[in-house]
């Protein structure tokens, strides 16, 4: 030990293995790892230690008394287990009520909880708690049962039938069940309380230094004046005979006072009337009163029994309505058919009593008790009556739910008290012992038999198969049971009850009798020890002790005045007829009505009355209980009565679904409420140490839990019928339905069931296969129960979309039915609004109501006297159904008592036939007896005659020889000589004889000490043997244990590996579906592939195309020059007219300034088609690349799943860690696939865009180089013909136009982009503040990460450091324990040397004693006393030592106390510092979300400002081309302006001038609407302002235009560089309006390449 230094040795067989840490609260003991006593321990100590007091022992309840009342029984707790499974709640009692009203619900059968465990466990409270559970959450139909009205109910009981003990301050003298009962809507209908074995002796004699039931105290200190003055309480007796004394401490009194105002609430919510109270509080007060009269000592006369007080007993007679004389008459007075015995079997109960000789035995004090004991039975009875009064309904019910509450085991050593239990303590406990057989009966022997009758083999060799034996020590009958009480003793074993009732009626029977007959069956054998029997003698002779709970409890029992309980007590049945007969109305009527009811069966049970069927059938189950076989009979036996109750409980019990629930006692003075605790100043949570561990594992051993922990692990406790587990579970295999179908039965249902397991792939060891049903481990059902839910939530849910979508549509085809309604009613109104004016219509509507009336009146006549007969033949027919439902209630009622009736006399018959039969045998028996005894009679005769005839004889003789003595006086002397010589050889071989007898009897001691030496010697090598071989069991039994712990181990690891498979195949076969997305990727880049291979090749083609126009323009050259052959031609024809001939040269020059226009055009257009060429060739090889990089991720992602599955093989206890760590980068692997898809498709959007557009832009080319050789062909036609070109000044003025509407929109667009980017701006700033805002939290939460993290290592090390002081310290402990199993084991072995030494020196005084007599030499004698005292100072010696050892113990047990308490601090702290990282953990976490947000917001900002600053360049280029081509356009406008001055006449020429005016005015406009940049459109202004003032010189000059006056800055027509884009429907209409005089202005479509984001050419569209 580290704290001493000291070494202690443990046994290797005292070690048992220890769970992991996080197994220390574990809220279900059969889910620990390792399943031992010591672990047990250990985990209810620290839920103990945590106010965790509900723990799951498996199927079970374990509840630990607290010291205080916990706050965890509120109606929010209630409301959080309301309708949850066993599995998802935590452990609690609520827990087992939800789970019995679950099963009640879903199985529509009857459930009972049952609850086990000493006196002062808290069985009452949490039966209280049980009850209002089920009353809060189920309900009751109009609320009848309230949590209010069972608390009244528990307050009442509380009063009248419980009492403080010394074990425990409110201690229960009565066993109840409370029944509730179920309707089909799963509510409470009705409700019933059933009592039991009061112990109505506790009114008039208890133990000492317990008191009386409650009630008394309530009523005399919390009684008001004038009930004071009624019932004589204004001044009290100072001494009673029952021991019912007044209260002397103030806050005793005080209590009391509150406990008399709530029972007296509480009687009122019951709805207990003023005047049935009144009756109940005179009763008691009689009762009191009774007490205080006492009763005066026996003298020699029977007939002077009388009360010693008259004054008290006048006042008991005045309160019970009745005169003193008939008050004695009843106590002391008894009838003679009373007295005598009653050996007829189907007599009346008052001639039952078996009271022969009862007059001289019983004392007047005995009497009294009786009387007193007789009236508070009534008045408990009536009492439970006016309960189930307030608590029955009507109302149909379906199923119930019993909560069984009795009081626990009794055990007066416990409390430190020097006395032997009383009979009732001994019936108490043999109820509870019949509870636990019940347990050990449906835990072990059902489940047995389940699994031999299933052909299902489970090796459960270390579990005990048969129950406790002391059940049969207190209620054995024997095979052929006593019908009559006759006084013959038989040989036969029967137990303490049988053998009390018939020493009760024997003529010299006691108690000392009935115990050596008990022990002579029951017994143990020479040298047998306690573990070999459960029934010991005691110190005393009247004492006995019985080993309850498999020899874990070990009670004495005092027997002194035991028989008086088997013996019939006139007084106490005289009560019942005293309280039917008194004065007083009230009391009257309570008892006479009560007496006509069958309440009370036998005396015994309370609370049958009710008139629903389920209390009907609980009724008559206990009724049968007591009128079968032997009961018929013996149910008058008062002994026999303890036996019947508890066989009509546990009969009541057995017909339903048990639940149990053991209360344990965590210490004895937790038992006595918390005065205790509080006067010591003990904290309510003082820890683990509030616990006694001995007292604790005494009560886990008693109630075999482990044991049936390890049958719940090892066995199948879930099991479900083929057929029904398939109707259950099909949902989950929706295949199988289809293939079976939803028939109720199939041929196969074992087959069909392997089918299902076999498709919900559950591993192989956690389900097996019976002959009719289907076992499974424990877990698994709730599994699939989970699994069923789910299921069920999912098609529940697509049926609602479906009933949806089927409503929607009807609602559709109602509104549609609505609109046509709609539409006729309208119609008809149009048609109604058409006539109505007219005179017919209105006639018509006149008359038609007129002439209708009259039948309508009829008609109403008719119908209102066929509703008169329907409303009679209804009220017929329902006064008709009531009275045959009365009729068949009366019937039922009266079939029931029938019944019951018929049963009683059955069993009644076939008893009298059974006594029949067994007096026929008695009587042939004595018979042959009588018959016997007359042959011996006659031989004894014969032979009394013959020696009567020798006596004769001799007699003669004798007078011969004295008539002759007288002659034969000399021959006399000879003969007394011979006679003298004769006696002293007769004295001679006398002392030879004795000598040789002496040496011989010397011998023979000699040889019986040697014999009884090696008798002890034997005796100590069996008693070591024995030792060995219990040591050899215990070894086996632990090792067993391990094996079977480290098999389920095994199974979980199995079946966990089984999960994991099935986790790898799905990922497998996710895997593959990837794999195959892979290659339809794969598939659909090759068809790409082909894709661009068609699209170059439609490249080429539109590369051909080009060419044929690159031929067609020379075509163009070529006919170019015969044009100007043709024009030299007609130069040298028109040589004279030089004007003419200028004119027609300037053409040419625009002409060749044109085709340069075209020349350059068709170069740029070949610049732009390799531009898009080696644009299409960067998208390609970006597209190669992203190929290269996705197969590359692709590759990577692929290795990185093989080497996951490589890991995963290798490393099977990991993979759930890497199964997780697999599927997020899967998830990534997935997203960038899906990324790389989209970037992808978008690119090839964008080919595909790319080259649609090429091909749009070459045909527009196409078109514009057809429209310019049309126009250039135009202009030739209009050269010739020598006319002015109208139609080019009006497609100038359209340019115009469209230039100035697309120069302002690219303005407004351009300040929209920078008001965007100006947002962009201030966002980014925001997104980089609050970046850096969380960055500085993320710094400082890791700081403090990191000072946790040092934090808890420094704890981590100061634990590890505890926990090896706690190591030593249970090394110690344990070696401390062993020491003391060893010093217990010597004192043991002084214990029996010393009793051997006592036994040898009862020997040795005997020995001396012959000695003496036979004078003996003294010497022997001085060294035997010399012996005894050298073993007497031996004694002595050992004596100290064992005190020595004892105080050395005790200073042991508070070291180990306080290294206990020591570890458990350190555990706390560290519990809190771990959930502390935990919370942090989380932040931190939380934090890292956000951060990732933020930087996915401003990555996207970001792309939205690129994306946004890509636009506004475009927008720029796009602007800029507009510009120049504005001015190209103001150009052509010039030179055409040049042209137009030339050759324009004067009414054209105003024309002209107009429509430039109007242009001009228009510009105006647009300009002040739009304000632009000044540095941009200057130049814009100047040609604007060159126009004007050509109209003005134009205004001033129409006829003659001047040179100078010409805007120089325009350019020739062929100068152009603008895309016309029109229509041939335009086309058209031009041709028409050539002709015209007037101008028009055709709408074109201006084209204009802008750059876009992508790099690509995007059309930019307006419309003028």
């Amino acid at each position: 030990m580290e704290h001493d230094g000291t070494v202690l040795d443990v046994d290797e067989d005292d070690i048992e293995k220890a769970n992991p840490p996080s197994y220390d609260r574990s809220e279900d003991l059969a889910s620990l790892l390792y399943l031992n006593e010591s672990s047990v321990m250990h985990c209810l100590r620290q839920r103990y230690g945590g106010n965790l007091i509900h723990t799951y022992a498996g199927p079970n309840m374990v509840v630990i008394n607290p010291l205080s009342m916990p706050s965890m029984y509120s109606e929010k707790v209630m409301n959080m287990f309301k309708g949850c499974r066993r599995e998802d709640s935590a452990p609690h009692i609520y827990s087992v009520a939800q789970s019995a009203y679950r099963n009640l619900l879903t199985t529509r059968q009857d459930q009972s909880i049952v609850l086990l465990g000493r006196s002062g466990s808290g069985k009452t409270t949490n039966c209280q708690h049980l009850v209002q559970y089920l009353v809060c959450i189920a309900g009751s139909t109009g609320k009848i049962f309230s949590a209010e009205k069972w608390q009244a109910v528990y307050t009442i009981l509380e009063a009248f039938g419980s009492s403080s003990t010394t074990i425990n301050t409110n201690a229960s003298h009565f066993s109840h069940v409370v029944s509730l009962d179920f309707d089909q809507a799963g509510q409470v209908a009705s409700a019933s309380i059933q009592t039991m074995l009061l112990e109505k002796l506790r009114v008039s004699r208890r133990p000492e230094g317990e008191s009386t039931f409650n009630v008394f105290y309530y009523m005399m200190v919390g009684a008001d004046s004038s009930l004071r003055t009624e019932l004589h309480f204004n001044h009290l007796a100072e001494n009673s005979a029952f021991g019912i004394l007044p209260q002397s401490k103030p806050e005793d009194k005080q209590r009391s006072l509150q406990q008399f105002t709530k029972l007296q609430a509480a009687m009122k919510v019951l709805g207990i009337s003023s005047e049935e109270q009144k009756a109940l509080w005179l009763i008691l007060g009689a009762i009191y009163h009774l007490g205080a009269a006492g009763a005066t000592k026996d003298g020699d006369e029977v007939g002077r029994r009388q009360f010693a007080r008259h004054e008290w007993a006048q006042k008991a007679a005045y309160l019970l309505g009745c005169t003193l004389e008939e008050l004695s008459s009843s106590i002391f007075k008894h009838q003679a058919k009373g007295l005598q015995h009653s050996t007829s079997f189907r007599g009346p109960p008052d001639e039952a009593s078996q009271g022969d000789g009862l007059g001289p035995k019983v004392t007047a004090l005995e009497c009294l008790e009786a009387m007193a004991s007789g009236l508070y039975s009534e008045l408990f009875t009536l009492v439970i009556s006016l309960i189930n009064r307030a608590l029955k309904s009507s109302q149909h019910s379906l199923c119930s739910l019993l909560i069984v509450d009795t009081p626990g085991f009794q055990n007066p050593r416990l409390a430190h008290q020097q006395r032997g239990a009383t009979f009732e303590e001994l019936c108490h406990n043999y109820t509870q012992e019949r509870l636990q057989t019940l347990f050990h009966e449906r835990t072990f022997v059902k489940e047995l038999e389940r699994y031999k009758e299933e052909n299902i083999e489970l090796a459960l060799d270390d579990i005990e198969s048969n129950t406790s034996l002391s059940v049969a020590v207190i209620d054995q009958a024997s095979t052929q049971a006593t019908l009559v009480r006759t006084l013959a003793r038989t040989d036969e074993a029967r137990g303490l009850l049988w053998l009390m009732e018939e020493e009760a009626v024997q003529p010299g029977g006691s108690e000392e009798t009935m115990l050596e007959r008990l022990f002579s069956y029951y017994g143990s054998a020479q040298g047998e020890n306690k573990g070999a029997n459960l029934l010991l003698r005691g110190e005393k002779p009247h004492l006995f002790l019985l080993g309850h709970s498999h020899g874990t409890n070990w009670v004495e029992y005092n027997t002194q005045g035991w028989l008086n309980h088997a013996k019939h007590n006139p007084a106490a049945q005289n009560a019942a007829t005293l309280l039917q007969d008194s004065q007083k109305k009230n009391i009257s009527a309570l008892f006479m009505g009560r007496a006509s009811g069958a309440t009370v069966l036998s005396g015994s049970i309370a609370g049958l009355e009710g008139s629903s069927q389920l209390a009907l059938r609980r009724a008559t189950s206990m009724r049968k209980t007591f009128t079968t076989g032997v009961a018929a009979v013996k149910k008058k036996s008062l002994c026999i009565q303890v036996k019947l109750q508890v066989d009509a409980l546990i009969d009541m019990v057995r017909r339903s679904k048990v639940h149990f629930v053991h209360c344990l006692l965590p210490k004895v003075e937790a038992v006595g409420g918390g005065d205790y605790r509080m006067a010591h100043g003990e904290s309510p949570d003082s820890g683990l140490m509030t616990l006694d561990v001995s007292l604790l594992r005494a009560q886990l051993r008693g109630s075999k839990l482990l044991d049936a922990l390890r049958i719940y692990r090892q066995g199948y406790p879930d099991h479900m019928v083929f057929s029904e587990f398939r109707r259950r579970f099909d949902v989950l295999a929706p295949h199988l339905t289809k293939k079976y179908g939803r028939h109720y039965i199939v041929t196969d249902e074992k087959r069909a069931v392997e089918e299902l397991l076999e498709s919900l792939e559950l591993e192989k060891s956690n389900y097996h296969m019976g002959l009719s049903r289907v076992f499974f481990r424990a877990g698994i059902l709730s599994r699939l129960e989970e699994q069923r839910d789910f299921q069920t939530r999912r098609n529940i849910s697509l049926f609602q979309a479906a009933c949806r979508g089927y409503l929607a549509r009807q609602a559709f085809k109602k509104r549609k039915i609505q609109d046509l309604a709609i539409r006729c009613i309208q119609k008809n109104i149009k048609k109604n609004r058409g006539v109505k004016d007219w005179p017919w219509w209105k006639l018509f509507t006149t008359v038609r109501p007129l002439i209708e009336v009259q039948l309508t009146e009829e008609q109403i006549r008719g119908k209102d006297e066929e509703i008169q007969q329907l409303k009679q033949k209804l009220e017929k027919v329902e006064k008709e159904r009531n009275e045959l439902r009365l009729n068949s209630d009366r019937l039922e009622s009266r079939i029931t008592e029938l019944s019951a009736e018929l049963a009683d006399e059955r069993n009644t018959g076939e008893s009298a036939s059974q006594l029949l039969e067994t007096e026929t045998s008695e009587r042939l028996r004595l018979e042959k007896d009588m018959k016997d005894l007359q042959v011996k009679f006659d031989s004894m005769k014969k032979e009394m005659e013959s020696m009567e005839m020798e006596v004769m004889e001799a007699r003669l003789i004798r007078a011969s020889e004295l008539s002759g003595e007288v002659e034969d006086d000399e021959t006399g002397g000879e003969w007394r000589l011979k006679y003298e010589r004769a006696i002293r050889e007769i004295e001679f071989t006398k002392k030879r004889l004795q000598q040789e007898l002496d040496d011989k009897l010397e011998v023979e001691q000699q040889n019986k000490r040697q014999l009884e030496r090696r008798i002890s010697d034997l005796e100590a090598d069996y008693e070591e043997s024995q030792r060995n071989i219990q040591q050899l069991k215990k070894k086996a039994q632990r090792l067993t244990a391990e094996l079977q712990d480290t098999k389920l181990h095994l199974e979980g690891q199995q079946s966990r590996n089984h999960d994991l498979e099935k986790k790898q195949r799905k990922f497998d076969s996710e895997l593959s579906a990837a794999q195959d997305e892979v290659q339809r990727e794969r598939s659909l880049r090759e068809k790409l592939a082909r894709e661009k291979d068609v699209l170059t090749g439609e490249v080429f083609g539109l590369r051909q195309q080009l060419e044929d126009k690159d031929l067609e323009a020379c075509a163009v050259n070529l006919k170019l020059e015969q044009l100007e052959a043709e024009v030299q031609d007609l130069n040298s024809q028109e040589s004279k007219d030089e004007a003419s001939l200028a004119k027609v040269k300037k053409q040419l020059r625009d002409l060749e300034a044109k085709v340069k226009d075209q020349e350059e055009e068709l170069d740029e257009q070949a610049g732009t088609i390799q531009m898009l060429e080696q644009g299409k060739l960067r998208l390609e090889m970006e597209m190669e690349r992203l190929r290269q990089t996705h197969s590359k991720e692709i590759e990577s992602k692929d290795e990185e799943v093989e080497e996951i599955r490589q890991s995963c093989s290798k490393k099977l206890k990991q993979m759930e860690v890497q199964l997780e760590e697999e599927y997020d980068e899967k998830q990534k692997v997935l997203k960038e696939k899906r990324e790389l898809e989209s970037n992808f498709l978008s690119v090839q959007d964008q080919v595909r865009g790319g080259d649609i557009e090429v091909e749009k832009r070459l045909r527009k080319d196409l078109k514009r180089t057809k429209a310019l050789l049309a126009d250039a062909q135009i202009m030739l036609d209009h050269i010739k013909n020598n006319a002015p070109s109208k139609r080019e000044i009006a497609q100038l003025k359209n340019q115009l136009e469209e230039s100035e509407f697309t120069c302002a929109a690219a303005v407004k667009a351009r300040k929209s982009m920078e008001v965007e980017i100006e947002d962009l701006h201030v966002q980014m700033e925001d997104i980089s503040k609050t970046k850096q805002a969380l960055e500085e939290q993320l710094s400082r939460l890791q700081r403090e990460k990191n000072d946790l993290q040092s934090r808890m290592e420094e704890d981590q090390e100061d634990f590890n450091e505890l926990m090896k002081k706690h190591k030593a310290a249970v090394a110690q402990s344990a070696q401390n324990l062993a020491q003391i199993s060893d010093l217990q084991a010597q004192l043991e072995d002084a214990l029996k040397e010393k009793q051997e030494i006592q036994e040898k020196m009862q020997a040795l005084q005997s020995q001396m004693e012959f000695q003496e007599q036979s004078m003996v030499e003294k010497f022997l004698v001085s060294r035997q006393e010399a012996k005894c005292r050298e073993l007497e100072t031996k004694l002595e010696f050992e004596k100290t030592q064992v005190k020595r050892l004892e105080s050395h113990l005790a200073r042991l047990k508070e070291n180990l106390e306080k290294l206990t308490e020591e570890r458990d601090q350190r555990s706390s702290s560290e519990i809190r510092e771990k959930e502390q990282n935990k919370r942090l953990q989380r932040q931190i976490r939380d934090i890292k979300e956000e951060m990732a947000e933020l930087a996915k917001k401003e990555a996207e900002a970001s792309r939205k400002k690129h994306e946004l600053e890509m636009d506004i360049e475009s927008l720029e280029a796009a602007n800029q081309s507009l510009q120049a081509d504005l001015k190209l356009a103001f150009k052509r406008i010039g030179d055409l302006q040049a042209a137009i001055e030339d050759e324009m006449e004067s009414d054209d020429n105003e024309d002209l001038i107009n429509s430039l005016q109007d242009m001009v005015t228009k510009y105006q406009k647009r300009k002040n609407k739009i304000q632009g940049d000044s540095n941009t459109d200057s130049e814009v202004e100047d040609h604007v302002e060159g126009v004007k003032s050509w109209l003005s010189k134009n205004k001033g000059s129409t006829k003659n235009l001047s040179d100078d006056g010409s805007l120089k800055s325009f350019s020739p027509p062929s100068q152009r560089r603008y895309l016309f884009d029109r229509s041939d429907e335009e086309e058209e209409e031009e041709e028409k309006e050539e002709g015209g005089a007037s101008l028009h202005y055709p709408r074109y479509r201006y084209n204009t390449n802008v750059k876009g984001r992508d790099g690509e050419d995007k059309p930019y569209e307006t419309a003028s």
